[in-house]
């Protein structure tokens, strides 16, 4: 199987090391879940490779639970009390995110914490280019995407009570030194460049940076677009949200512009290397000035340095995930993912922090 959508889309039964206990979570969740009965089925969706997640179909009504996976975790990883939380004070002013339901963080019920949410109905595109969608359709939906990307970043998280979820300053400066630890938990062997990047990016950090809310993974992938509309109807997978600086935010967002293909054996699944202007799809700099406008700022300030870092970052997600699949954790064993992958993504992080201006 090649293509990216088929593979990464619908649910299917989950696998021996992810199964639940259905009665003992029928015997939690019943009581508590209008719509649910004892008798629903649980599937497992396919995509993500993080929280795994499964679709709870009653006869009445649907559930999506997400819970951190079984076995030894990083101890930062997996936040899903965090999405709880911030999907929560979303929800309450009609911001587009699944309604949580409840949240249990004892292990006894299925051996993890999970929360669940209401099912929202909708479609999930895993291929950057949106096949199968009509050209004026692409464009509003990666216009869709920029609005709400720019509207989360400008709301009042004080006035949500957002105020603790993450500090006020110093963001970019701790979230390289996260992600720096993180590299040395879950390296499997050296990368030089990655080693070059921890000291270059340290020496560029920028200085007065602003506070928003951060999604921390944004992008088409955690998207659900309305059935039949071109729009986002909800937004998905919260686990890395926090406070913090927008323009890493942003930064990662365009992540399918400059991305390598080969996520899936096969399969190209960026937007590198297509004609954008005939698929209707902006390029990166038009993305970013429509930003700029709806955000009321004439330019992203050291936007090399915000693509470097995330590419960096990025490059150590994927190390994690292949620590993860060495220690048989990882919640979606489709994703194809090698160590030249990640050295191939820090070279790109390098050649971006060091191109002229």
């Amino acid at each position: 199987m090649n293509d990216r959508q088929e593979m990464l889309s619908g649910t299917e039964a989950p696998p021996e090391h992810l199964a639940l206990d259905v009665d003992r979570l029928a015997a939690f969740l019943a009581p508590q879940l209008e719509g649910l009965a004892r008798d629903f089925r649980v599937e497992k969706f396919k995509g993500g490779q993080s929280n795994p997640t499964y679709k709870l179909s009653g006869r009445d009504k649907s559930y999506v639970l997400r819970r951190r996976p079984p076995g030894p975790l990083l101890q930062s990883a997996h936040a899903i009390d965090r999405e709880y939380r911030i999907t929560k004070a979303l929800s309450e002013i009609g911001f587009p995110v699944p309604r949580p339901a409840l949240y249990c963080e004892d292990e006894g019920v299925i051996g993890s914490a999970f929360y669940v949410t209401e099912f929202v109905e909708g479609r999930v595109f895993w291929n950057a280019d949106l096949p199968g969608v009509d050209k004026a359709h692409r464009t509003l939906i990666y216009d869709s995407l920029n609005d709400f990307l720019a509207n989360l970043h400008q709301l009042d998280y004080r006035a949500l009570g957002l105020e603790t979820f993450g500090r006020e300053s110093g963001f970019t400066a701790r979230n390289l030194k996260r992600w720096c630890t993180i590299y040395e938990e879950s390296k499997l062997e050296d990368v030089p460049d990655i080693d070059w990047l921890m000291k270059a990016l340290h020496d560029r950090l920028p200085n007065n940076e602003p506070t928003a809310i951060l999604h921390g993974d944004f992008g088409l992938y955690n998207a659900m677009i309305h059935p039949t509309e071109a729009k986002v109807r909800s937004v998905l997978d919260w686990e890395l949200s926090t406070l913090g600086n927008p323009y890493v935010d942003l930064a990662h967002n365009t992540r399918a512009w400059w991305e390598p293909t080969g996520y899936v054996e096969g399969t190209a699944t960026t937007l590198v290397g297509l004609d954008l202007s005939k698929l209707g799809i902006p390029s990166m700099e038009s993305y970013l000035e429509r930003y700029c406008r709806r955000s009321g700022i004439s330019a992203i300030p050291n936007l090399k340095f915000y693509l470097s870092f995330v590419q960096f970052r990025y490059a150590v997600m994927i190390q994690g995930i292949l620590k993860r699949a060495s220690a048989g954790t990882n919640a979606n064993r489709r994703i194809v993912h090698t160590q030249d992958r990640v050295a191939a993504i820090a070279a790109l992080a390098r050649r971006t922090l060091t191109a002229p201006e």
